[in-house]
Order: C-alpha cells, then structure tokens, then sequence
C-alpha cells in the first residue's frame, strides 16, 4: 500500500483535509495530514495568505521538510491549493517520491517558477475546476497541461470538472462540492492501488 503526506492549503488544516485524508486511508492506504499552521485555521484564503507572509516562506518550507524527513523517501506528495506546491515542490526535488497527487494548483516545470524537471517515472494526477478563478483561469491549469506533456499520458493525468470552486474539496467549506470531491477521491485511490 502506499504511503501519502497530504499538505492543507491556506486555510489550514481544517475538518474537510482531515476527512479527504481519511477517505484516502480507507483504500488501506498510510495518510499523513502536517499542520504547517500549528493549528491556526484562517478564515479566508486572505487571511491564509497573510499568515504565510507572516511565518515565512522559507520557515513553511522548513516545517514541510522536517516533517517528511523522519518519514521514508518512497512517499507520494499531496496537497490542496497553496499545500499542492508544497507537494509538487518535494515530489521533484525529494529523492525516492512514487507519485504526486496535485489539487487545485499545478507550479510550472519550465521558466522561472519551476522547482526542476519532473523526475523520470513519477506518476502524477491533477485535479481541478475548468471556472476556479485560481486554477482554471490563472495558468495553472495550462501547467498543468504542459506537464502532461512532458511527462507522458502513461504517467500524468490531468482531470478538469465542471465548475468554478476553489477548494472544492474540502467538505467543511462552502465551496464543497460533494459530488466532484467523490470522484477525485475515487481516481487518486486508483492512482494509489496501482502504485501499491
């Protein structure tokens, strides 16, 4: 089975992460769900954002790393949103990942913003709304296309729904869309048995 560490985005990690998480471990697969914001829960994505200014890049990337250091290398990196970089950043630059499952946010793996190539053979899924003003409407979903690319069909998979939620996810928040939510979990547990 295999072994996952899911990042919460910018408004902590609230119930919704924890049951996504829980949904994933009922395949009989190990979850692991970090608190970057040592238990502060913000109320918006604004006040999610502030927070991280305030405690630093730098210091977050810390927190991500120490947490995943005592765990072993063979790890797929999850995450939602802001956390989805955070996984994207270790699934590429930590040796020994097995996959990476990318929610709502894809980084660029060309230009400035790129973490590096994408390493051979790590599969990855990503997930998404067409209308999410973040993802579907500010380039992430066209990185997320061009990762695809460069990857290959066999290993990359990118699945855009219907809607316009960010953190759609996410069952404590408004933006909860039950019906897409369920069938992300279904393909990332797929993605999870075949890597199993």
């Amino acid at each position: 089975m295999s072994e996952v560490v899911l990042f919460h985005h910018l408004q902590g990690l609230t119930d919704g992460v924890r049951a996504f998480g829980e949904q994933l471990a009922a395949g009989g697969h190990t979850v692991h769900t970090p608190d970057l914001f040592d238990g502060e829960r913000p109320a918006t994505l604004e006040d999610g954002a502030a927070l991280t200014k305030r405690i630093g890049g730098e210091e977050l990337d810390r927190r991500a790393d120490a947490f995943v250091a005592d765990l072993p290398g063979a790890l797929v990196y999850a995450g939602f949103s802001w956390g989805a970089a955070i996984a994207q950043r270790l699934a590429q630059t930590r040796p020994g990942a097995r996959g990476a499952l990318l929610y709502e946010a894809c980084i660029p793996v060309t230009g400035e913003w790129a973490f590096g190539p994408w390493p051979d053979g790590v599969p990855v899924q990503i997930h998404g709304m067409e209308q999410d003003p973040f993802f579907g409407l500010e380039g992430d979903v066209d990185a997320a296309r061009e990762l695809v690319t460069i990857v290959g069909p066999d290993r990359a998979e990118l699945f855009v729904y219907p809607g316009d939620r960010h953190l759609f996810t996410d069952s404590s928040l408004p933006s909860y869309d039950a019906d897409a939510a369920a069938l992300v979990v279904r393909r990332s547990r797929d993605l999870l048995d075949r890597l199993g």
